[in-house]
């Protein structure tokens, strides 16, 4: 079967398949290019225009944008490549994004639309001196947003040079750079409006494309899950251990201790996700922002469980070892697997399915890129740019700058958006061998460990100060980067970023078990530590009536 999957990727590169994957391609860019014109040229060239699209759009609206911001390549490509590959231990990812929600909804979403105005740092900023809670803040929100970016254009390099014939470092160095490329343009012309259109239609395309494959993987075994599964283990090559966990996560407690590891980061990391905090101004009240999750919620529900039945599935069409053929990180398990649904490589229908999931994907990629670059792109400008421009001044409260320097600040966001593009082009380059979804893990990691503990400490901790706060997000921050570098996917190993090097010592694949723990433990020891002003407790109960109620909110 390796050899037909080999026949498979080969015949992904032939004329027919690449003219329509262009085709495609070339519509739907075009498509957002049009949608981020229009956008354009109805901007007013004020923050609130650039950062949260005037606050506009209907939950509805915005379900599907936070939908299609949320689900993105790793978990497209990424899940249900990884479930192909060890089976069970591949569902982690798919319920660790899926329940991460539930905390968005009962905790953050609300209040964070109620306390904030643009970012992350306004929330916490809010009861505290706000210069270096804004420059701690901010540096963690770009940190997040980069390593995401990362993840999301190295699933371009590997689906996009699979479909156009490019194997080579050639083929995928130029589409990550073209990737980075336009998302740049999309943010720099568009801000916030033409991000979310664009998220919105990503959405539909992504949930249509997924619900078409998983209704054909279904119908190829008679709609039975349990046929379903019994294939599945049978080609993986692991028979019935392929149905139960150990596979990548057993066997030793290093392994045992980086599932859970992975499960915390999972779970915890959504919730301080710029992008997705991001979300919540984009919307005019806070009822609307907690009906916006709920209407998110149904949409990546769905969605997580047709991953799924898209990794099984491809498991038990193409057979495990024929995946890992094609990409040994498991990155084009669907694209493939339409393939062979469609009649295979020969057949008019094989051809037209697998350009389309292409394009989908691509869609995927794209609108996320976007998304996680205006939210970088905004701490910079907002966070960064913002406290260091006003120094001493204006210590607390929400920031608010008047007309000019709002003009100067969404400047300085288009001029941040292209520096961020350029470092993420560059990281994406050196970690092109690593799955998408397991790039998006630490990501969320780093969330979990740096913005997490400081949001929550700032909404519901009365006596949370500022010392605490900048040490909770460095204390989860740089110990999360620490240990990732030191672990065994940058070097150490034939399949680390580094191979020929070896400076691990941290055991652990995901940081998350060690480094979130430290996030709220150095949060509450600079709390207890400093002397905070008489007036901590009146500021918080300020904070809190507006984070309950909505009073006072932007």
């Amino acid at each position: 079967m390796t050899g037909s999957l080999s026949a498979l990727a080969a015949s992904a590169a032939t004329d027919d398949h690449q003219i329509l994957t262009l085709v495609l391609f070339s519509v739907f860019v075009a498509a957002t290019l049009a949608v981020t014109a229009w956008a354009g040229r109805r901007r007013h060239g004020s923050a609130e225009e650039f950062y949260a699209g005037g606050r506009l759009f209907s939950p509805l609206e915005n379900g599907f944008a936070i939908a299609g911001d949320y689900m993105s390549a790793a978990s497209f490509l990424g899940i249900s490549g990884l479930i192909a590959l060890f089976g069970y231990d591949g569902l982690l990812y798919s319920v660790g994004f899926l329940v991460a929600w539930l905390l968005v909804l009962f905790l953050v979403a609300e209040l964070v639309r109620n306390c904030g105005r643009f970012t992350l740092a306004d929330v916490v900023a809010a009861r505290m001196r706000r210069r270096p809670v804004r420059i701690a803040a901010g540096v963690s929100s770009v940190t997040v947003s980069v390593l995401y970016l990362v993840a999301q254009m190295v699933g371009a390099g590997s689906l996009v040079a699979l479909l156009l014939g490019g194997t080579g470092q050639a083929a995928r160095t130029w589409t990550v750079v073209g990737v980075g490329a336009l998302m740049v343009f999309y943010v720099i012309c568009g801000g916030m409006r033409a991000t979310t259109w664009i998220q919105i239609i990503k959405a539909v395309l992504l949930m249509g494309g997924a619900i078409a494959l998983t209704v054909l993987v279904l119908l190829r075994f008679h709609a039975d899950p349990g046929t379903l599964l019994t294939a599945a283990a049978q080609r993986s090559g692991h028979g019935a251990d392929f149905l139960a966990p150990g596979l990548k996560y057993g066997g030793s407690w290093t392994a045992r201790l980086d599932f859970l590891s992975l499960g915390l980061a999972l779970v915890l990391g959504t919730a301080g996700l710029p992008h997705i905090l991001s979300r919540f101004y984009t919307v005019p009240t806070a009822r609307a922002a907690r009906r916006s999750v709920v209407w998110s919620i149904g949409l990546i529900g769905g969605f997580y469980l047709m991953t799924i039945v898209l990794g099984f599935g491809a498991a038990a069409v193409l057979g495990t070892d024929a995946v890992r053929a094609a990409n040994p990180a498991g990155n084009t398990a669907v694209p493939l697997l339409a393939l062979d649904l469609g009649g295979g490589p020969d057949s008019t229908g094989g051809t037209i399915l697998f350009a389309v999931v292409a394009a989908v994907a691509f869609a995927t990629i794209l609108a996320v890129v976007a998304g996680i670059t205006l939210a970088s792109s905004a701490s910079v400008a907002h966070d960064l740019y913002g406290a260091l421009r006003r120094g001493g001044r204006a210590e607390r409260g929400a920031a608010s700058p008047e007309r000019g320097a709002a003009s100067r600040e969404v400047a300085v966001a288009r001029i941040a958006a292209a520096c961020v593009g350029a470092v993420a082009i560059g990281l994406a380059l050196l970690a092109q061998d690593l799955n998408v979804a397991f790039l998006v893990g630490l990501a969320f990691a780093v969330a979990a460990s740096a913005n997490l503990p400081v949001l929550l400490y700032a909404l519901f901790w009365r006596r949370f100060t500022t010392r605490g706060a900048v040490w909770s997000v460095y204390g989860g921050l740089l110990p999360a980067l620490v240990l990732v570098v030191l672990s065994p996917i940058v070097s150490g190993s034939s399949a680390a970023i580094f191979p020929g090097l070896d400076f691990q010592l941290f055991p652990l694949e995901n940081p998350g078990l060690v480094s979130i723990p430290l996030g709220f433990l150095f949060g509450w020891l600079g709390t207890v530590t400093s002397a905070e002003a008489p007036d901590a407790a009146a500021r918080h109960a300020e904070t809190e009536v507006r984070a309950l109620t909505g009073a006072g909110a932007a």
